[in-house]
């Protein structure tokens, strides 16, 4: 792998463990959301296995070993009902959205824009989750909004102390 790969190489990295949380996550909303939006998690789970695989082929094909999921991961906040199913699948998917903003700066190509329209699909599933929408998805510092400035890029794996 040259030097020039390697940020790429990273930003899939973080793109696949952002996946992999958001699978993982999903699985919560759906064990929670409401009989009328669970189509719609459904689809979102969907969508975001496929590109946790192909993502897991791109770093082989990059000659990396794809980062494995954790077998658990905390949550970022206690998601007991319905509503809080939403906000979870909208966090969801703005922290998905930011690791792709990342690897849309360390790529070009097909690539680059494979990464934009993941981004746009992950900024418009939010959108639908939260009613409303930030000035630039996946770029929490350019957001105005408390809820995405300052979070990780991913559910925090169980093992890990959690970050305020």
């Amino acid at each position: 792998m040259s030097e020039a790969e390697k940020p790429e190489l990273e930003a899939l990295q973080a793109v696949l463990a952002a996946e992999h949380a958001a699978v993982y996550g999903y699985g919560i909303v759906g064990g929670r959301i409401r009989e009328q939006r669970r189509a719609e998690a459904r689809s979102a789970y969907d969508a975001h296995r496929a590109r946790r695989d192909t993502l897991v082929r791109e770093v082989r094909d990059l000659g990396g070993e794809p980062v494995a999921a954790s077998a658990a991961y905390a949550l970022p906040f206690p998601v007991p009902d319905s509503a809080a199913a939403v906000r979870l699948a909208a966090e969801l998917e703005e922290r998905v959205a930011g690791v792709y903003s990342d690897l849309v700066r360390a790529s070009d190509g097909e690539r680059r824009g494979e990464a934009a329209a993941a981004l746009r699909e992950a900024a418009v599933r939010a959108v639908r989750w939260r009613g409303g929408s930030v000035a630039f998805p996946g770029l929490a510092e350019r957001a105005d909004t408390g809820a995405a400035a300052g979070t990780n890029a991913t559910v925090t794996p169980a093992s890990a102390t959690p970050t305020a």
